[in-house]
């Protein structure tokens, strides 16, 4: 399977993390900070545990996730 990537700052690599989407040039899996986010750290948090990402890198997870959940529920607003 070869390398796919998606957007500027994701790519699933067979080759890393068992192939796992991660932020490219790092084994940092996507779901990993999207979990952290999750649990109520803060980007500045994220940020500081893994230096090596970009803030541009999160958003960009944040937003291929809710792209995910629109296509599953398409019609779903963002709850404000």
């Amino acid at each position: 399977m070869p390398v796919k990537e998606f957007g500027k700052y994701l790519v699933v690599d067979p080759e890393v993390c068992h192939g796992k989407m991660t932020f490219k040039g790092t084994r940092i899996p996507v779901s990993t900070v999207l979990t952290f986010l999750s649990m109520g750290d803060s980007m500045d948090d994220i940020l500081e545990g893994w230096p090596e990402l970009k803030h541009e890198a999160v958003l960009e997870a944040l937003r291929y996730a809710a792209d995910i959940i629109r296509g599953q529920y398409p019609g779903a607003k963002v709850i404000e």
